[in-house]
């Protein structure tokens, strides 16, 4: 037997229709009143912030003021610093002849620091030099004083460390270190080729280091030690005029066991004078925690 079903009628099926087009405009007016996604994303090199893929921004990175976000520390302001990444050069101009010093600082993320900082003063003319390699940027950064008369001058700053290892640098003229009232009474003479060594106590948190001769060329290392043959900053000096530009430095000293190694690197026929005193002392140190290489107390 045949059997028959009963057809639609055709206004059924003219509805139907009416309904999926009505459908399809609904879909796209609703996406349209959806959230939007935000153009920052959660990665694995983004720890603790978060990284706009728009700007880049992140990663410690001010991509607005090309500025790496150096330690909150004891004159080192992030806003003033430049970032200089591996293997660049960045250079500071001073025109006028009546600035006499500059006070250069040198910070990282808690990695390497390796640079080669000269003053110019002319063309082909380098009066002062220096190499520095620190351990950690965060922990110790670098702080030292160049002086700088009759201008004008340029300080240049090269950033000697793979492109993995930026430094943050800073050369100011309004913010100088000074020098401890009684550094002077504590210079000793450094014979050419000879070293001295000075031990500091736990408490000591940084130190003043200054060098300088009677008129003749500077020459020096400097050292900072914690442990046997383990460097934790190096300085490597040249000057023109160790009396017209004598050498300033603070350097941090946190733990125990700290020894500056100051090596006169010059021939036997030009001393220099050094000047090694405590900077900064906590007064809250206690000494019955434990102390590298000894036994003092016991």
């Amino acid at each position: 037997a045949i059997h028959s079903f009963p057809l639609l009628p055709v206004t059924g099926i003219a509805t139907m229709k009416l309904s999926a087009l009505a459908l399809l405009a609904v879909i796209p007016a609703a996406s349209a009143f959806s959230p939007a996604v935000s153009g920052r994303v959660n990665t694995a090199l983004n720890v603790g912030g978060s990284l706009d893929t728009r700007t880049g921004a992140g990663i410690g990175l001010d991509s607005s003021a090309g500025s790496l976000s150096a330690p909150k520390r004891k004159g080192v302001d992030p806003a003033d610093t430049i970032l200089v990444q591996g293997g660049s050069l960045k250079t500071w101009s001073f025109a006028s002849p009546a600035l006499e010093r500059l006070q250069v600082r040198l910070t990282t993320e808690g990695r390497p620091l390796d640079a080669d900082i000269e003053l110019w003063q002319g063309p082909d003319n380098t009066p002062c030099k220096m190499r520095v390699y620190v351990e950690d940027g965060s922990l110790r950064p670098f702080s030292a004083v160049i002086e700088t008369p009759r201008g004008p001058n340029t300080v240049a700053i090269r950033n000697i460390g793979q492109i993995e290892f930026p430094l943050a640098a800073k050369v100011a003229a309004d913010d100088v270190d000074r020098p401890a009232a009684d550094i002077s009474s504590a210079a000793m003479t450094i014979q050419g080729g000879a070293l001295r060594t000075y031990p500091f106590d736990p408490s000591v948190e940084s130190v003043q280091i200054m060098l300088k001769t009677d008129g003749r060329p500077l020459n020096a290392r400097i050292e900072l030690l914690q442990g046997p043959n383990n460097n934790k900053q190096v300085i490597e000096l040249y000057t023109e005029d160790g009396l017209d530009r004598p050498f300033f430095a603070v350097i941090e000293t946190p733990g125990s066991g700290n020894v500056v190694r100051v090596v006169n690197t010059a021939p036997v026929e030009f001393p220099m004078t050094a000047s090694v005193v405590p900077n900064e002392i906590n007064t809250d140190y206690s000494t019955s925690g434990v102390v590298i290489g000894g036994d003092t107390g016991w």
